[in-house]
């Protein structure tokens, strides 16, 4: 098979007119920062979630902090969480003087496994940040009830997972704080863009606070009041606030939440029909109680079936035009984390994962033209590798 012509990347925002006409709208307005777009589009994040509160911020990673302001998590605090995950679901315990404990990932669904989360609860530990990778849910019922018994406050890293659900409850219901991304190429997009949903109110007032430098202007947070201009500093807060224009975006694009998830499950379907059964080459298993929202889609290649393993597979692959990419490097690895005294092989499961790891190009705006290269490049560059 000759390459494509062009790039196909693993993933791409899809934004149509009805977007574009959203912005055009907001900047045709009276607000362009700080406006009415933000709630109507926290209020429509929210319903779609099936909770009460939700606070908007500048990106996920922002939202993350935030969380774990609210949760309470300070200096001494340990925070559990997964090592296969963008480097933000550890370093917002760091941002909070906390340290980032990282429990193994279950072998076949890739989430952070419940049992090695019981294992590693200490006197210490403030929360869990359970991270739904790939789309996938953890098993964030076990999850929960560990936490509960343990006292702990849960912040599902949801950045992959909005659309998707877990014995039957829609994700964002679930888990005491849950954050959403609205980076271009997850599930609906906002440019930039985070969300924590949660049903607490406590929670929901200190999340305000501190994504607007910790400022209110609600008498009864106030020492005083000198007038309608007045305000009070009441915390230590964050410049984290969304903008109108990103949330005039990220209102449109929820409008078709369902479709680009809808389409993503095709994606994923045809993949793992054409996959199957094929030494060297495995497909990922889902959790008889999860519903994925399909963010990514990850091939491993067995390095004892396949010359050079995925390392070999991936230079193919990208030599033909198909965007594959690697999600994620333990976070544990990265050498600020090495200087802060982690080890290179902290968890088993996590680095057996690694060296198998691809992503193959999964979004809505995909033909099936596009899905066929995938999988004829795929077949023949394990063809090509077979031993």
């Amino acid at each position: 098979m000759a390459a494509r012509d062009t790039y196909l990347p693993y993933g791409k925002q899809w934004i149509d007119e009805e977007d574009i006409q959203a912005v055009v709208d907001v900047l045709k307005g009276d607000f362009i920062t700080q406006g009415p777009a933000i709630e109507r589009f926290e209020a429509k994040v929210a319903e779609y979630a099936g909770v009460r509160y939700a606070v908007a911020f500048s990106n996920g990673t922002a939202a993350l902090h935030g969380a774990c302001y609210a949760a309470g998590i300070q200096t001494g605090d340990e925070v559990i969480t997964t090592p296969i995950t963008f480097l933000a679901s550890s370093n917002c315990a760091l941002y909070m003087g906390a340290t980032p404990v990282f429990a193994d990932i279950d072998g076949e669904t890739y989430n952070i496994d419940p049992d090695q989360v019981s294992r590693l609860i200490t006197s210490r530990t403030k929360a869990i940040i359970p991270v739904d990778f790939t789309g996938q849910p953890a098993d964030i019922e076990r999850i929960m009830n560990i936490a509960q018994e343990a006292g702990l406050v849960v912040i599902q890293d949801a950045a992959h997972s909005l659309g998707a659900s877990f014995n039957g409850r829609r994700i964002g219901s679930i888990a005491d704080m849950t954050m959403f991304s609205f980076h271009p190429v997850k599930h609906v997009t906002s440019g930039e863009g985070g969300i924590i949903v949660t049903d607490n109110e406590a929670y929901y007032r200190k999340l305000q606070l501190f994504r607007s430098h910790g400022m209110t202007r609600d008498e009864k947070l106030m020492q005083r009041n000198d007038g309608p201009w007045y305000y009070e500093m009441v915390t230590l807060g964050y410049n984290y606030r969304m903008t109108d224009l990103q949330a005039a975006l990220g209102a449109s694009q929820m409008d078709k939440l369902d479709r680009f998830v809808q389409r993503r499950k095709e994606i994923a379907a045809a993949y793992t029909e054409a996959f199957g059964g094929y030494e060297g080459i495995i497909t990922p298993r889902q959790h008889p109680l999860a519903d994925s929202s399909w963010h990514l889609y990850v091939l491993r290649w067995d390095e004892a079936f396949i010359n050079g393993g995925r390392n070999h597979a991936f230079d193919e692959l990208r030599s033909r035009n198909i965007g594959v990419h690697v999600h994620y490097i333990p976070v544990y690895k990265q050498p600020y984390y090495q200087e802060l005294g982690y080890g290179n092989e902290l968890c088993e499961q996590a680095e057996r994962y690694y060296k198998q790891a691809m992503t193959l190009p999964v979004f809505p705006a995909m033909t099936d033209n596009d899905v066929h290269d995938v999988i004829a490049a795929v077949l023949e560059t394990r063809s090509k590798l077979l031993k």
